[in-house]
């Protein structure tokens, strides 16, 4: 396989403006070191409550400012996007940016919002507390809001699919085989596919050593092939250095299921990259 067809784009990234390591800058030149054509910028959005990582409404003027400064100032070296990942529960509508990523990441149950992707513990207490001891109950309500995430965010891509899944690694919380909870994934992934959004392939927890494979699992990622749906690579970078990280095994792993191409963004729009 020729990884030098990989296009070097990645648009998941969270810098010191949310839940991110690194400064602004430090990932742009980063992407720059790394010979890369796009970065996009991701920042997480503003949420109902104080959500630790989440930008505040007050720092969202700032954070575009700072990307569309670092857009000018590295113009002849590289493209540099604004993005945003707008949460199911975001605050305020997503307007003027060059892309959203919609994303579910807490369940709101009554007042209270649970987390699916802090610890393996608060899933299970939900579970239990909400969803009578029943995992699939969970995923369908869960999966439901993602097949929801275009209409409510107006999202060009679909964050993370299958990340109910995040604390599963061996089946220790649930049997991703199991029909109830493939019933409730595939009809959402089908909703979506029908809405032509794409879908990303996250590489974040297979590298952090969370999951075995990337986002979404490869029976989902065969069905977006069947389908003929569009995805795209991002590494959901928290880190400047981990820019690009698990490109080549996702890419692997894509191929695998049927896929021959891959999507980028730049100034010039969408564009499809053949793997």
């Amino acid at each position: 396989m020729d990884f030098t067809r990989i296009p070097k784009c990645d648009l998941h990234t969270h810098s010191s403006f949310c839940d991110g390591e690194d400064a602004p800058e430090a990932f742009v030149l980063s992407a720059i070191e790394k010979g890369m054509n796009v970065i996009g910028f991701s920042a997480h959005s503003p949420m109902p409550f104080e959500a630790e990582g989440a930008m505040s409404t007050g720092s969202v003027a700032r954070y575009r400012e700072e990307i569309l400064r670092l857009r000018e100032k590295h113009r002849e070296q590289i493209t540099v996007l604004l993005g945003l990942e707008q949460d199911y529960y975001a605050v305020d509508p997503a307007i003027g940016y060059d892309y959203l990523i919609g994303s579910v990441h807490c369940l709101r149950m009554g007042d209270e919002y649970v987390f699916l992707d802090r610890s393996a513990e608060e899933l299970r207490e939900a579970v239990k507390r909400y969803f009578g001891g029943d995992v699939y109950r969970l995923a369908s309500h869960y999966y439901q809001l993602v097949a929801g995430l275009p209409s409510r965010t107006g999202c060009d891509i679909i964050g993370h699919f299958d990340l109910i899944a995040k604390f599963n690694k061996n089946g220790s919380f649930f049997d991703e085989n199991d029909p109830r909870y493939l019933r409730a994934a595939m009809d959402a992934l089908d909703a979506l596919l029908e809405q032509n959004v794409l879908l990303e392939i996250n590489s974040s927890d297979a590298v952090a050593g969370l999951r075995k494979i990337p986002y979404p699992a490869p029976l989902f990622l065969h069905r977006i092939a069947e389908r003929r749906g569009r995805v795209l690579l991002s590494s959901d970078a928290h880190r400047a250095e981990n820019l690009l990280a698990g490109f080549l095994d996702s890419v692997r792993i894509a191929r695998a299921a049927g896929l021959g191409s891959v999507w980028t963004l730049s100034e010039a729009g969408w564009k499809s990259c053949p793997l």
